[in-house]
């Protein structure tokens, strides 16, 4: 066998082994593209659902140019998705439910609050969590008192 033969034929398996590596790695990037537009739309409808963690209806509330329609949203949700409090330990109250008195002070306090959405986060608050009844009790009167009128 001729030695130039060995050679070219050595390059021509190269040469497809080139091409199947790139093709190879071209299908994985198409596949990644398309995995990771797809990730990104999971991450965006993820995000929405996200948006209800606790910290950032916090921040609502905290927010002193916040509306009352903006208060009172972001107390249904405080309501329809962290609503329930953990049993008390004892006669003490759960540390969660310093999360709560917090809300509750802060909504008294807030300049575009009104009686309807105090009286209203109050009664579902204490619906939901009736152990807790004289604590909510407590921490509006607190929140109210702290007024200053």
């Amino acid at each position: 066998m001729d030695i130039t033969l060995l050679v070219k034929s050595i390059a021509g398996l190269v040469g497809i082994l080139g091409l199947l590596i790139f093709f190879f790695l071209y299908m994985q990037s198409t596949k990644s593209t398309k995995r990771v537009k797809k990730k990104i739309k999971q991450t965006k409808e993820v995000k929405k659902e996200e948006s209800l963690h606790l910290d950032d209806l916090l921040a609502v509330i905290r927010r002193k140019s916040a509306t009352t329609q903006e208060l009172s949203d972001t107390l249904d949700q405080i309501i329809k998705h962290y609503g329930k409090i953990h049993p008390k330990l004892g006669i003490r109250t759960h540390p969660d439910f310093d999360i709560y008195s917090e809300i509750l002070f802060r909504i008294c306090r807030h300049p575009n609050t009104n009686k309807d959405i105090i009286i209203k986060f109050d009664k579902e608050l204490e619906k939901l969590n009736p152990e807790y009844v004289q604590e909510i009790n407590e921490a509006i009167s607190k929140g109210l008192n702290s007024r200053g009128f």
